[in-house]
């Protein structure tokens, strides 16, 4: 059985995590050689946004309260579907934010539509 951590601890646990922290990320300031990505890190860092932002989005389009519950009436599902055409068409995000909260405002103040 284990005991309860002491503040001492807790102190000496929250140093070493932030020092842990503080020298992976500045670890290539640190280095004296200059460090060069390659060509397909590259490539792929440039889709960590889109992918970041699907993870945060795609969830909440298609749960209601963590269930499946596809509805016709879901203002959500319009609004999705405008903002990745308007993407597709244009490839702009601000634009595309602007279509998909747009949409998503239309649909629940004029057409009543519930979330």
């Amino acid at each position: 059985m284990s005991r309860p951590l002491s503040t001492g601890d807790m102190l000496l646990g929250m140093a070493g995590l932030a020092g842990i922290s503080m020298l992976t990320r500045s670890f290539f300031f640190i280095s004296r050689a200059d460090w060069r990505l390659p060509a397909w890190v590259e490539r792929g860092l440039k889709y960590a946004p889109l992918a970041a932002l699907a993870a945060v989005v795609a969830p909440d389009i298609l749960l209601v309260q963590g269930q499946w519950q596809p509805h016709w009436q879901d203002p959500r599902w319009p609004a999705a579907v405008l903002a990745m055409a308007w993407a597709a068409w244009r490839r702009d995000m601000l634009g595309t934010i602007v279509v998909g909260m747009g949409v998503l405002t239309f649909c629940r103040v004029v057409l009543g539509w519930p979330l």
